[in-house]
């Protein structure tokens, strides 16, 4: 595995009596690509959660570049270089796309001098590059759910981010939009042309229902039931695990090529 540059070190949640992330620990290597799975209620969001500062763990530690920023604000995570998208996309239903985009552009990761001009402009390639350039004035409200998506992705990836997590990316998406969509995420980790990513691999961590789309486009599977990680391996070892076929996949999945 390439040297870890994020890691998660026994990470625990609850709420009232239910623990729905169990001394959970992981590391993610800079440029790697891993699939977090699970059953509903495995607390796959939750974990994701807790990274983005959005809920606080009662224990445990998240490490980022050596750096412990458990208790960090969200925002703070996001300039730091961590950003993330949801199951549920939120856009500023009344603001044109673009504008969508500019807010998160807004980061004080952005570089200082960044004016409205710039700012769009850096709005546009992000959409550029998830594929909907063409809605750029379209007002978020009337996007059909596999553009909102886009969307979604395109406001994470304008804050620059060296770690992207993505919650449910394909969710609700037909065959067609979900190939789509995984072709721009499998260009957005090679590096494509978007902001500082020309030499760099973006590291991510996707969790995904769709497991034979997901498999096609990670390096690593991590997989996860009642808070606790049961597995973790390649996506051919995870489709053979029996744990994980029994927790979870009920049968051997056949990882195709993409």
């Amino acid at each position: 595995m390439a040297d870890a540059f994020f890691e998660v070190q026994g990470l625990t949640k609850r709420f009232g009596g239910l623990v729905a992330v169990d001394d959970v620990s992981f590391r993610v290597g800079r440029g790697e690509m891993v699939a977090l799975i699970g059953p509903n209620g495995s607390g796959k969001t939750t974990l994701m959660r807790c990274i983005l500062g959005i809920l606080k763990p009662d224990s445990g530690k998240v490490i980022f570049k050596g750096k412990d920023i458990t208790r960090h604000r969200s925002c703070d995570i996001v300039k730091g270089g961590i950003a993330g998208t949801f199951q549920v996309v939120k856009p500023f239903r009344n603001l044109p796309c673009v504008m969508n985009v500019m807010v998160a552009c807004l980061c004080t990761r952005a570089k200082k001098g960044e004016w409205t001009k710039r700012l769009e402009r850096k709005a546009r390639e992000a959409l550029e590059f998830t594929g909907i350039a063409d809605l750029a004035l379209e007002r978020a409200a009337i996007l059909p759910h596999g553009d909102l998506k886009r969307l979604e992705i395109a406001r994470a990836i304008s804050t620059e981010p060296e770690l992207l997590l993505l919650d449910e990316p394909f969710g609700g998406l037909n065959p067609a939009e979900t190939d789509l969509l995984g072709k721009s995420i499998r260009r957005l980790h090679k590096g494509g042309r978007f902001g500082r990513l020309h030499s760099e691999e973006m590291a991510m961590l996707i969790v995904e229902h769709k497991l034979m789309d997901l498999m096609k486009i990670v390096d690593r599977v991590l997989v996860l039931n009642f808070g606790q990680i049961i597995g973790q391996g390649t996506p051919d070892e995870i489709a053979k695990d029996r744990k994980v076929i029994e927790a979870y996949l009920g049968k051997e999945v056949i990882i195709g090529a993409s």
